[in-house]
């Protein structure tokens, strides 16, 4: 259910403290919610909705924003998975990917951290577009595209070193055929309160 009295905007977000948040930490990843909940009942709060939102979270969150929606990309180019990344997407651990780190911006303040791997084979063919998104929503392209599918959710709690980094998180797959992506959506602590 949508969070009630739900404060977007609250907490102090400049100086070192904002770079901190904004970084995503280490996550551990849970096939399902319940079984993140056991590591950490945040899951089962106000953020459950989220973590558990269907269809576009870009849409989501765009229609919670009073004034405007924006994507700010802080990092997209070829660079290595993690080796956890690479063995959920079963590509070979020192293989690069294409990975697009951006922030989901609503009303002027980052709202969510998002991270997306995107294997060399999904970069062939129309997705070659994946590589030029540029501001708009990874979202927006994937839901408009009917050849691609999501996986089921899996369930993150981060390893924090800041009380502004996100606490949690969700990710999936997407398929097309052969072509798999992974999208991890890393919420700041305002969407536990």
């Amino acid at each position: 259910m949508p969070l009630k009295g739900f404060n977007l905007l609250a907490g102090d977000h400049t100086g070192p403290a904002r770079a901190d948040a904004l970084a995503i930490p280490p996550t551990d990843w849970y096939r399902s919610l319940a079984a993140a909940g056991l590591r950490n009942p945040t899951v089962h709060g106000p953020v459950r909705y989220w973590l558990q939102v269907e269809g576009s979270l870009t849409r989501e969150l765009q229609l919670r924003c009073t004034r405007s929606f924006h994507v700010d990309v802080t990092h997209e180019g070829f660079a290595l998975p993690t080796r956890e990344e690479a063995g959920t997407l079963n590509i070979p651990e020192r293989q690069l990917a294409w990975i697009r780190e951006v922030h989901l911006c609503g009303d002027g303040e980052p709202w969510v951290l998002a991270r997306t791997i995107i294997p060399l084979p999904t970069l062939q063919g129309a997705g070659r577009r994946l590589r030029h998104l540029g501001r708009k929503p990874l979202g927006a392209w994937l839901f408009s595209n009917p050849h691609w599918q999501r996986g089921p959710f899996e369930t993150g709690i981060c390893h924090t070193n800041h009380p502004a980094q996100p606490p949690v998180a969700r990710r999936s797959r997407f398929y097309s055929g052969d072509k798999a992506l992974l999208v991890g959506e890393y919420f700041l602590p305002r969407f536990c309160h």
